[in-house]
């Protein structure tokens, strides 16, 4: 990273206000504090402001905030003004390099296709990271920032918050103590639906925006109103869609029970593709091998208002506690030899309801979370795990990931986990990564 920051970008987004920029020394990674006892609080650097980042170092207040970056300045000053001892910087680079000696751990919360250029930095000047779903923004970055944590031994976290509740763990539990049998089919549905946005070049930059940092490492063009400081999520630069944003969170919890990991071959269909905008719909299937006495798995995933088509068969006759018609807008549906299960973010159902009238769930055998950020926490301190760390996560985000390039490269994909080969398709293995632009590197 040393090499390629230019160090006249250093000068001119260093701090905000006050303290001169460090002289654009890199910082050793052995100058990090060592473990810190249970007691002890956490010095961290958060790397977004607002919004979902504002959000995530509201759950860590009990720590230290030290430092806070953020490219859109009116944006800073609110989300740091709860922090008055936290210094303020516009480029993360910055901040990491000069507060390194200073810093345990780093709270990302920027757009995705910042994810990865802020952890990996992080990561290589050996600190702990919490980063907001999906981990990356390509293939290649997902692989790449679990490898680091793992090399540097480091307790990471990805932003799933829903991965801590309750009705999660226990969806988990009844899929692995065989309530439904052995699983070989899912579906997943999301009804949230992205696209239809253009991007712009008439209009001015904010002035409290400082936009070719907000770029980081997407490539060059002006200004656009709107993409900032949200709707960015509709164009491929900056995000995925509907697949990229949740595929995380309802994925999440397939990855979790049926213990997944490397998809081998994964299709998708959508409308035409468009070169910036993201679809407004998309489905995909993922074939996973059988490992050990797993069986291989399909997964199914819809968006956009797709559903699967036993899953309107089913709310024809559902109904609540009180007798009303129930909806069931996104969730998970696991197909098993002796049943199935209906799964969202806060409730479940065994089906058919009354073969399973009777049933009594299994103990519970996966801990209550004590909160997705004190989790991460405490496992710094303790020198313990997560149960979303990279390895994980990262596995997870790959998945998610190559859903998006089988249908950007309209292929369907046979994949090479290993070596992160699509072995079929050379343009397909065109989009496991990207090109970024000058000064910003993986």
């Amino acid at each position: 990273m040393r090499h390629s920051i230019d160090r006249r970008q250093f000068v001119q987004h260093s701090l905000v206000a006050g303290g001169a920029l460090a002289s654009g020394y890199f910082i050793n990674p052995s100058t990090a504090r060592a473990r810190l006892s249970a007691n002890e609080r956490l010095n961290i650097a958060a790397i977004g402001a607002t919004g979902r980042a504002g959000a995530n170092i509201q759950e860590l207040k009990s720590q230290n905030i030290v430092a806070i970056a953020d490219v859109d300045e009116a944006l800073l000053e609110k989300g740091a003004a709860p922090y008055p001892g936290a210094r303020k910087y516009h480029d993360f680079r910055v901040m990491l390099e000069k507060e390194s000696p200073n810093i345990d751990a780093v709270v990302i919360g920027t757009p995705d296709h910042c994810h990865a250029p802020a952890a990996a930095m992080a990561l290589r000047l050996k600190k702990h990271v919490y980063c907001e779903k999906p981990l990356t923004h390509t293939v290649l970055e997902a692989r790449t920032l679990a490898n680091l944590a793992r090399e540097n031994k480091l307790v990471t976290q990805m932003g799933t918050q829903i991965h801590a509740g309750s009705n999660y763990r226990r969806v988990v539990e009844l899929i692995q103590s065989g309530a439904i049998g052995p699983v070989k089919e899912v579906h997943v549905w999301v009804n949230t639906v992205y696209g239809g946005k253009k991007l712009t070049t008439n209009t001015k930059t904010p002035a409290n925006l400082d936009w070719n940092l907000w770029l980081g490492p997407a490539p060059e063009r002006p200004y656009s109103e709107g993409v900032h400081p949200f709707h960015w999520r509709n164009f491929w630069d900056y995000g995925s869609g509907t697949l990229g944003d949740f595929g995380c969170h309802y994925l999440d919890l397939v990855h979790w029970a049926l213990k997944l990991h490397g998809p081998r071959k994964i299709a998708a269909q959508g409308p035409a593709v468009d070169a910036e905008n993201v679809p407004l719909w998309v489905t995909a299937q993922y074939d996973y091998p059988a490992r050990g006495s797993d069986p291989a798995v399909r997964v199914h995933w819809y968006d956009g208002g797709k559903l699967p088509p036993m899953l309107g068969d089913w709310l024809k006759t559902a109904r609540t506690a009180d007798g009303k018609p129930l909806s069931w807008p996104s969730g998970q549906m696991f197909l098993g030899e002796k049943g199935m299960l209906v799964s969202n973010y806060g409730e479940y159902r065994l089906l058919p309801s009354d073969k399973f009238a009777d049933f009594k769930p299994p103990a519970p055998t996966i801990s209550d979370s004590i909160g997705h950020h004190n989790e991460w926490v405490q496992a710094i301190k303790s020198g313990g795990e997560t149960t979303c760390n990279f390895h994980y996560s990262g596995a997870l985000t790959e998945a998610v990931m190559l859903g998006v390039v089988a249908y950007r490269s309209g292929q369907t994909l046979e994949w090479n986990a290993a070596d992160l080969k699509v072995t079929n398709s050379p343009s397909a293995q065109s989009l496991i990564h990207k090109e970024y632009r000058k000064g910003w590197t993986l």
